[in-house]
Formats: structure tokens, sequence, C-alpha cells
């Protein structure tokens, strides 16, 4: 069901979008990290920001 509310929107796209993703366990780790909370690699990337419709 899609939202309709724009503060709403951005707050769920927050929600879905900002993690870090480790390129070896791909673990989602919180914005800010600097290794992974799962294999403690130091290989993070941001989570890819587009949404598909």
């Amino acid at each position: 069901m899609p939202v309709a509310d724009p503060e709403l929107r951005a707050l769920a796209r927050k929600h879905l979008l900002h993690h870090m993703i480790c390129r070896k366990c791909y673990a989602r780790n919180p914005p800010g990290a600097k290794k992974c909370r799962r294999c403690r690699s130091k290989d993070l990337r941001w989570k890819k920001r587009e949404l598909t419709g």
C-alpha cells in the first residue's frame, strides 16, 4: 500500500534506504558504521537508493 503523506514517505524512505551494507556478508549496518556488526569487516558500502515504481 503506497504512503500518501509526504512526511511519512520521507521517514519510510530514510528507514529503508539509509544503511551501510557489508560487501563480505551483506549484513545491514547503521549509517555511521566503520566495521560490520557481524563479520567485523571494514569493507562497507551505502545501500543503493533507487526505488522502483
